[in-house]
């Protein structure tokens, strides 16, 4: 695997530090290539993160749901309970006389 430089400022880092030793060259371009990575990581996720908060912003709150008690049909001591949508309407369904 080849290593190499992504961004201008460190291939301009990297000839400006370049030396005539072939190691300390190779443990610059590896450590220069690892500094960039993490930099063109941060980046990406900052970048990414703000236009989440930019997007979420634009979005209208959720509605609440409705939590409503009856009286049950069927047992004197328990109650019916329901949560739905607000834009819920039972008796679109059928269901009201259950």
């Amino acid at each position: 695997m080849e290593q190499e430089l992504k961004l201008a400022e460190f291939k301009a880092l990297y000839k400006a530090w370049k030396t005539s030793v072939p190691w300390l060259n190779h443990l610059l371009l590896g450590l220069l290539v690892w500094l960039e990575q993490k930099l063109i990581d941060q980046r990406v996720k900052t970048e990414v993160d703000e236009a989440i908060k930019e997007w979420e912003t634009l979005l209208p709150p959720p509605p609440s749901p409705v939590y409503t008690e009856t009286p049950s049909k069927t047992s004197t001591s328990l109650l019916d309970m329901r949560l739905t949508a607000p834009w819920y309407d039972p008796a679109d369904d059928g269901l009201e006389g259950r």
